[in-house]
């Protein structure tokens, strides 16, 4: 399987890609259950805190079903150290020429940040046709996305940034949307409470949204 195919497969197994900071592996290991449980497979860990790859290969370890990721991937010392953590894919918030070389390199799959029309066509040349639109409300929303379907057919893409349970659903409905990333399935508050079946609630109303 391409790395292509393989970051396909990861944004068409659930309508919702989880987003989540995550501080300690034991912690991140019954976040994963939660989520996976309740139908959401694909989880995106930012690399926002000191042990985030523990976090990542803990999960890749332990979690049976879980597709271990991470977020807030910015250079090529942490793909080499994700792709020692066991990391089925990488998100970045944006892309620079160094990265992509990077990326290139590296076997795990990158899905690249982009915020615009010229940034988008900039990554197809470079090979990419899976992308992640980020800040997405701030940067146009679906309706941004909506007008890019006709003129830019090629490229699937996860919107993340602001995304919440009640606007979800305008970006699945759109054809060049399989997924979004979205914070709101797995809130601080759960997390720190340990309420992980209230978790496991929410990845199921999220894993039950509609794509187009």
């Amino acid at each position: 399987m391409t790395k292509s195919e393989s970051i396909d497969a990861i944004m068409k197994a659930a309508p919702v890609i989880p987003v989540v900071v995550v501080e300690e592996p034991a912690v991140a290991v019954k976040l994963a259950e939660a989520l996976v449980k309740g139908g959401l497979p694909a989880i995106e860990i930012t690399l926002r805190t000191p042990n985030a790859i523990d976090c990542i290969r803990a999960v890749a370890e332990e979690v049976e079903g879980a597709i271990s990721g991470a977020g807030t991937v910015l250079d090529a010392g942490q793909m080499a150290a994700l792709e020692k953590a066991g990391a089925k894919f990488m998100v970045s918030p944006g892309v620079s020429p160094e990265m992509l070389r990077a990326a290139a390199d590296c076997p795990v799959p990158l899905l690249p940040g982009s915020a615009t029309a010229s940034e988008m066509m900039a990554l197809g040349e470079a090979g990419y046709t899976h992308l992640k639109f980020f800040p997405a409300e701030a940067a146009g929303g679906a309706a941004f996305l909506k007008s890019l379907a006709s003129p830019l057919p090629q490229f699937s893409i996860c919107p993340t940034g602001g995304i919440t349970l009640q606007i979800a659903a305008n970006y699945l409905a759109l054809p060049n949307v399989p997924c979004v990333g979205g914070s709101w399935v797995a809130p601080s508050g759960l997390m720190a409470a340990g309420d992980w079946a209230a978790i496991e609630a929410l990845a199921r109303e999220a894993a039950a949204l509609k794509t187009a």
